[in-house]
């Protein structure tokens, strides 16, 4: 079983549409025709007003209350595991729709709770801020259903969403990481993603964003409490359990395309980040989820 990447047009039910942004309440919401594990192509934001569900982020699971929010990127592997009865409700963007007529590239990398894949995707939120976030999102709801609604008004009222869920994020935490620190660091993940099978070091990681090796660690540690390595390490795993999980692929041909010295050094690399064998998760998840 592949993973399939959606669009926004798949989320609708209408593949063939060119869509970049769309705001859905779940009452007024078909269920989606998408396989239940599957990436995005695009960022997501559900908000719950009441109601429980369980959501599975890349073999994390995460139970969303009210009055939260929950975050999911492109190419991360999602299930919408288990819902009791959920009013809320889901918006729908791409990079370019975000990104269209900004002068700065670095918007979207300055926010902390996307493409942020050791942060806590699910943002549990106080009341007030709740009620503030949410009436933005009507209005974004209101523009939206306009017949003459304008791309540039719905531009404007999803970065002031962004904007208030970034306050909200920073005003939690004790200490944040500077914006030029977590725009190294994406910078830093978006090399590693198109790189990670080729076993590369820090070394190369931080040549290709023009850094040092130590400032790299220095940024990563900031932004993620790991160093530059042990990222690398953890999104090669997680490859490796991906393709445990959802091909046919043995271990023997999984080493040799992500290039590990052979199948006992990556069981061994497995197993002390996972305290199981590669085998052993293939047979958990396979019966956890019924993959195969």
């Amino acid at each position: 079983m592949a993973i399939k990447s959606y669009s926004i047009g798949d989320f609708i039910n209408d593949p063939e549409s060119a869509d970049e942004f769309e705001i859905l309440e779940f009452k007024k919401m078909a269920e989606p025709n998408v396989d239940d594990f599957h990436k995005h192509t695009f960022y997501e934001i559900i908000w719950t007003d009441a109601g429980v569900s369980k959501q599975f982020i890349d073999y994390q699971h995460y139970t969303v209350q009210p009055n939260s929010l929950f975050f999911i990127s492109p190419n991360q592997i999602h299930h919408f595991e288990e819902w009791k009865p959920l009013t809320g409700g889901t918006i729908l963007f791409t990079e370019d729709f975000f990104l269209l007529n900004q002068n700065n590239k670095d918007k979207l990398f300055e926010l902390s709770f996307l493409d942020n894949f050791y942060a806590n995707p699910c943002l549990q939120l106080k009341k007030s801020n709740f009620i503030e976030i949410k009436n933005t999102i009507n209005e974004l709801l209101q523009e939206q259903s306009r017949a003459d609604k304008n791309e540039t008004i719905i531009q404007s009222l999803l970065h002031l969403l962004v904007a208030r869920i970034q306050r909200c994020i920073d005003s939690k935490n004790q200490t944040t990481a500077p914006k030029r620190s977590i725009i190294l660091f994406k910078e830093f993940k978006s090399v590693l993603e198109k790189h990670y099978t080729q076993n590369n070091t820090a070394a190369y990681f931080a040549d290709r964003i023009n850094i040092s090796t130590h400032h790299l660690n220095l940024i990563s540690k900031s932004v993620t409490g790991k160093t530059a390595s042990e990222i690398i390490r953890e999104r090669r795993i997680l490859e490796v359990k991906r393709l445990l999980s959802f091909t046919n692929q043995t271990v023997s041909e999984i080493a040799f395309n992500l290039n590990f010295i052979d199948s006992s050094y990556l069981a061994k690399v497995f197993k002390t980040e996972t305290k199981m064998s590669p085998l052993e998760f293939k047979s958990k998840i396979s019966e956890k989820y019924r993959i195969r």
